[in-house]
């Protein structure tokens, strides 16, 4: 599977954002796509959020309520919806894919070409 992300930018601090990940190759539904950004001169974080291939999402606890993840199977495209950003939130963003199957133990094998994001103050 290939990923496309899209959806970054510069904005200002408070705004939202809305990412998108479109998948070709293969169906979404296969996936289980997360989402993941590494900040200036820092490492790649941990997961920030992920959906299910049957849109069930999860986030880590640090960005519960401020970060929505979704997607459309049909479109072959996952979303994160990222609001009230803040300068800290500036990063490259990438949308990565495991598999569905044996889900306890995929990893994440395929990764978009990232994003980059620049919020102002």
């Amino acid at each position: 599977v290939q990923l496309q992300a899209s959806g970054g930018g510069l904005v200002h601090a408070g705004d939202s954002l809305k990412f998108s990940c479109t998948a070709s190759g293969s169906s979404l539904e296969s996936y289980v796509i997360g989402w993941f950004r590494q900040a200036p001169g820092k490492e790649r974080e941990g997961i920030l959020c992920e959906t299910y291939s049957d849109g069930t999402p999860y986030c880590a606890d640090a960005w519960k309520g401020r970060f929505i993840v979704d997607r459309d199977n049909y479109k072959n495209t996952a979303y994160l919806q990222m609001n009230s950003l803040t300068p800290e939130d500036t990063a490259v963003y990438y949308c990565a894919a495991r598999s569905r199957y044996f889900i306890a133990t995929s990893q994440f094998d395929y990764w978009g070409q990232g994003t980059q994001v620049t919020v102002s103050s």
